[in-house]
């Protein structure tokens, strides 16, 4: 299958949504490879590419793609695939879990990059010819990456793993999907009683549907400490509302009327959502069994812990007895002999 190397430089601080701000594409030639940067800001330049991050016979090899895959998602309606990550392929022949593109290079190439462009502002133009290095290093390695842990994951019976885990990430990025119980991502969330738990998801619900609409981070739309205070103790009107929201330094007094509505209105699925509080009442023991279980099947794979399976995996499925989609397939077959009688066994 033909390939490209791909990377993107992109910026999140203002907006819900990353946007594009460079593209590297490495494209391979008779004499090794060339090296395109990008302007998607140019008028056209998107529509221009997205032909070839479309094409389902061209493999893109990325690394750590998945802020990549919305930001190209939304830029170009289009979203990179086949995928080949380099960093979840490093992952899973035993290289370690969350390796950055550096020390990945520096392990499989011998070469040590320079960071000294992190962070850049990669929207101001023209760029620098700093800059410009910089992003052109991202994608130069990426074949030769590519033909060597390709070749690794062959030899360890471990393609399928990666090509299953890289269609579970396009999915992901496709559907972009907001999170189903926000809720249970505050901690303080455990300590609010069941309608307090239900007015807390309402308001976060209601938050992330109109940072999404209008583009801007959760954060500036409600904060976190404003949404919880606003769930333990509920205004009794709307202009009690209002008195709260402009005492906080941060209030947004301009969305009163949509925070009263979210906060009032029940969701149509509240009852089912899952009760943080459960993290409080759950079971240590039972965890750090299963925990150790997933260690050790790790080590006998030779993989990291984390890349098989994570707390946040485990405390679902020990609290309904359900796997995960995050634990499907691959990683089931691996866990479940040795998961399964320690979930059949409540005093495990």
């Amino acid at each position: 299958m033909a390939r490209v190397g791909l990377d993107t430089e992109f910026i999140r601080e203002r907006t819900y949504w990353p946007k594009l701000a460079l593209v590297q594409i490495a494209l391979p030639t008779d004499a090794g490879m060339e090296i395109l940067l990008v302007d998607p800001l140019v008028p056209g330049m998107t529509d221009a590419f997205s032909p070839l991050i479309a094409d389902r016979d061209v493999l893109k090899v990325m690394h750590s793609p998945s802020e990549d895959l919305v930001a190209f998602r939304h830029a170009c309606g289009q979203v990179p695939a086949p995928l080949f990550d380099t960093q979840a392929a490093a992952a899973l022949v035993g290289m370690g879990a969350g390796l950055g593109y550096q020390k990945l290079v520096a392990g499989i190439a011998g070469v040590m990059l320079e960071k000294g462009e992190t962070r850049s502002d990669w929207m101001r133009r023209p760029l620098s010819p700093s800059q410009l290095q910089y992003a052109a290093e991202d994608v130069v390695h990426l074949f030769g990456m590519h033909d060597v842990l390709s070749q690794r994951l062959d030899a360890m019976g471990r393609t399928a793993w990666l090509e299953a885990d890289m269609a579970r990430t396009v999915e992901l990025a496709i559907e972009e999907a907001p999170e189903t119980w926000p809720h249970l991502s505050m901690r303080s969330a455990q300590f609010l009683d069941t309608a307090g738990q239900a007015r807390l998801l309402r308001l976060l619900r209601w938050r992330d549907e109109h940072a999404r609409r209008v583009d801007l981070p959760r954060s500036w739309v409600l904060e976190n400490e404003l949404a919880y205070g606003l769930a333990r103790n509920p205004p009794a009107s709307r202009d009690a509302l209002l008195q709260v929201v402009s005492a906080h330094p941060k209030g947004p007094r301009k969305l009163i009327d949509a925070i009263w509505t979210a906060l009032a209105n029940a969701l149509p699925d509240e009852a089912a959502a899952p009760d943080a509080s459960i993290a409080e009442r759950r079971d240590k023991a039972r965890i750090r069994a299963l925990q150790e279980a997933v260690a050790q099947r790790a080590g006998e794979l030779g993989v990291a812990e984390g890349v098989l399976a994570s707390r946040r995996h485990l405390e679902p499925l020990l609290d309904t007895g359900e796997w995960p989609a995050g634990l499907e397939g691959w990683r089931r077959e691996q866990l479940e002999p040795v998961l399964g009688p320690l979930l059949a066994r409540p005093g495990a």
